[in-house]
């Protein structure tokens, strides 16, 4: 495929050409927030928090393109390849609630503690040192599976498509990212964001038009339909209602709907990206931000996957298919082929070229939350924490981009050797749930249950990581008498090991609690206690106890709301809508399948609205102030003129207006 296709020096032109245009241009947009709009982006809190201020609908975008991982798109495809049209919403809906329920998190975060810059801080704050150290493991953890998964589905795709060796990939992926990252820090990953997430979009509805619209081997839902009831017939899918790829009734799928729930539930919950983007938000953004964040994401993997995966199903017996008459071999679906493999027997080198384009963009999107994610807390909570308590905000911003470089650089090098011992993106995506989600519980109990003890904290995570691995392994060894990696990525095996991590700690937090109590409960004072870092400059702004106030108000409000939304909106998603179907072992009729298609077809859509529009709308005043004071620095060769105020150039103006409507911009 590569070779007929894309040479080396086109993967080689795609990856570094992107890099370096988006290192210049997120360096350059760095340069104009400081310049135009007078924001501190020399200041630690600036670089880790964006002084807590950024509106909803770059939220929304931000959690859209952490989440749209390499695997959102791939594996969901080799899912949909596997499983059928089940495997779209499985995979879907089992990473979107955790989005919509941690709204209730982020809003308790920002309300416990207004000036936390890491989840980890408010550990520290509430338990001491002790269990700060166990969830920094575990937090860690976290975010280096999810970095290793970028990287190694990533650069499996791009040597697919492209020839590019692995190790050239997993270095040249990330670098543009670390760049500008380093130098922008926590907003130039949230401009970003919104740009990657729009493109991604543009190449799924690009994908979605070929599939079911103009492409001369499917170009309807009618002819993908009668395909895919040819493909069930040929070689029906074990577990599923009359072997149906036209079904929501997989046994196969509603084992992966489980592992895939417990899994992004650590993945969400500790991944410190997220709580990042929460203490960035400003605080009447942090309940519309998250919902409708999780609203777009769910049509990201649904409708890519319902494209694109049955359209590898629908084209396989073709003789234009790269592998015919031969099906995907098990290695190529667990690395994620499945899509550019349909990719480019719909569209040929176009189809190739988007997808290589979309692998940049998803990787690169998520990788950037990452660094942020790891700089925090290598920054907070290792070095200020243990080490300087009176760091200078240039001291922690000089941390941060340190940080920011050693991470990704390490997760290049680690990447490429996962590669050489056969560990893919779809091993490790089932694995995550068992190494990290013992701590889910928790960790979410940390922050709305105050009777939680220390050593209830501290001790389950590594108790409940005890049990998972030993469930894994066990459940291996007697279901396959022997323990490789093929045996312990079988579905039965991971399923069990992600349900004892997740659930053991509802057996051992309350028993924990109660042998080892605390006589008062806790007050959550601490965490309020926690600082802004001590900063000289002139354009970062404070707020007022008055303000603060307000805020927590809001907060509290915005609290039952996001409560009540988030209940509703996973019981749908998890229940009244799936299993009825799965119930009622419907086999899809040719009119259903297409209203279905259709349906993904209007949500993307409106996500593409909620996180390529809103924020346009949103910020149109800030984005009309720089055009027009960089068309006058044009005019007057960067020149001050008498009515420009001090700081750097910048008026204030619009920084004040939208204080009164929230303190926050655009930019």
């Amino acid at each position: 495929m590569s070779s007929s296709l894309l040479t080396q020096g086109d993967g080689y032109g795609i990856v570094v050409g992107l890099g370096t245009f988006f290192a210049i241009g997120m360096v350059a947009a760095t340069f104009c927030l400081k310049r135009y709009l007078g924001e501190a982006i020399d200041s630690s809190e600036g670089f880790s928090t964006a002084h807590r201020r950024v509106k909803t609908g770059l939220i929304a975008s931000a959690v859209v393109s952490s989440w749209t991982w390499a695997s959102t798109l791939f594996q969901s495809s080799s899912i949909a390849y596997s499983y059928g049209i089940s495997g779209p919403f499985w995979y879907a809906s089992g990473a979107t609630i955790q989005i919509i329920l941690f709204c209730v998190i982020a809003i308790e975060l920002k309300r416990r503690a207004p000036f936390a810059h890491t989840f980890l801080e408010v550990v520290h704050a509430r338990y001491g040192p002790i269990v700060h150290m166990v969830y920094i493991i575990f937090c860690l953890s976290t975010n280096i599976l999810v970095t290793l998964m970028l990287l190694t589905g990533g650069s499996a795709i791009v040597h697919a498509l492209s020839g590019m060796h692995i190790a050239a990939a997993c270095f040249l992926l990330p670098l543009g990212t670390i760049i500008y990252t380093m130098f922008g820090g926590i907003k130039a990953t949230f401009l970003t964001d919104y740009v990657h997430t729009v493109v991604v979009l543009i190449i799924i509805l690009y994908f979605v038009f070929s599939t079911y619209i103009t492409s001369p081997l499917l170009g309807s839902p009618s002819v993908v339909y009668d395909l895919l009831v040819n493909a069930s017939q040929m070689h029906p899918v074990k577990g599923n209602e009359k072997g149906s790829y036209l079904t929501m009734r997989s046994k196969e799928g509603a084992m992966f709907f489980i592992i895939s729930i417990i899994g992004n539930f650590g993945t969400i919950f500790l991944d410190n990206g997220y709580y990042n983007k929460a203490i960035a938000a400003s605080p009447v953004s942090v309940l519309p931000g998250y919902i409708l964040g999780g609203i777009a994401c769910f049509a990201v993997p649904f409708v890519a996957a319902t494209t694109m995966g049955l359209a590898a199903v629908a084209l396989e017996n073709n003789p234009v298919f790269p592998s015919y008459p031969n099906r995907l071999s098990p290695a190529d679906v667990t690395a994620g082929l499945a899509l550019p493999i349909a990719a480019v027997t719909l569209l040929g080198k176009a189809g190739a070229v988007a997808t290589l384009i979309m692998v940049f963009m998803a990787v690169t999107s998520a990788m950037s939350a990452q660094l942020i994610a790891v700089s925090s807390i290598i920054t907070y909570d290792f070095y200020k924490t243990y080490s300087n308590r009176e760091a200078s905000g240039k001291t922690l911003i000089y941390v941060s981009r340190v940080s920011v470089v050693a991470f990704g650089f390490i997760m290049s090098a680690w990447s490429t050797g996962l590669y050489y011992i056969n560990i893919n993106m779809g091993y490790l995506y089932l694995l995550m749930g068992i190494i990290i989600s013992s701590a889910v519980i928790p960790a979410a109990l940390t922050l709305l249950w105050n009777r939680q003890s220390k050593w209830a904290a501290c001790l389950s995570p590594p108790l409940g990581l005890a049990c998972s691995i030993t469930a894994w392994l066990v459940t291996t060894k007697v279901k396959y008498g022997t323990i490789t990696v093929k045996t312990t990525g079988s579905n039965t095996s991971m399923l069990v090991g992600n349900i004892v991590a997740l659930c053991s700690p509802i057996i051992f937090v309350p028993i924990l609690s109660w042998i080892f109590y605390d006589i008062v409960p806790y007050n959550f004072k601490s965490m309020k206690e926690i600082k802004h870092d001590n900063e000289d400059l002139k354009n970062t702004s404070n707020l007022t106890s008055e303000q603060i106030e307000d805020d927590v108000n809001l907060l509290t409000r915005n609290l039952k709301i996001a409560r009540i939304i988030a209940i509703v909106l996973t019981l749908c998603l998890i229940i009244l809508w799936p299993w009825p179907m799965y119930g009622t072992a419907y086999v899809f009729s040719k009119r259903f399948f297409t209203g279905w298609v259709i349906a993904g077809i209007i949500w993307i859509f409106i996500s593409i609205f909620i996180v390529g529009i809103y924020p346009l709308v949103e910020g149109y005043q800030s984005i009309i102030f720089v055009i027009k004071k960089m068309f006058k620095d044009l005019i007057t060769c960067g020149k001050y003129t008498p009515e420009d105020k001090e700081i750097y150039g910048a008026t204030t103006e619009i920084n004040e207006k939208s204080m009164e409507d929230s303190r926050i911009v655009f930019f």
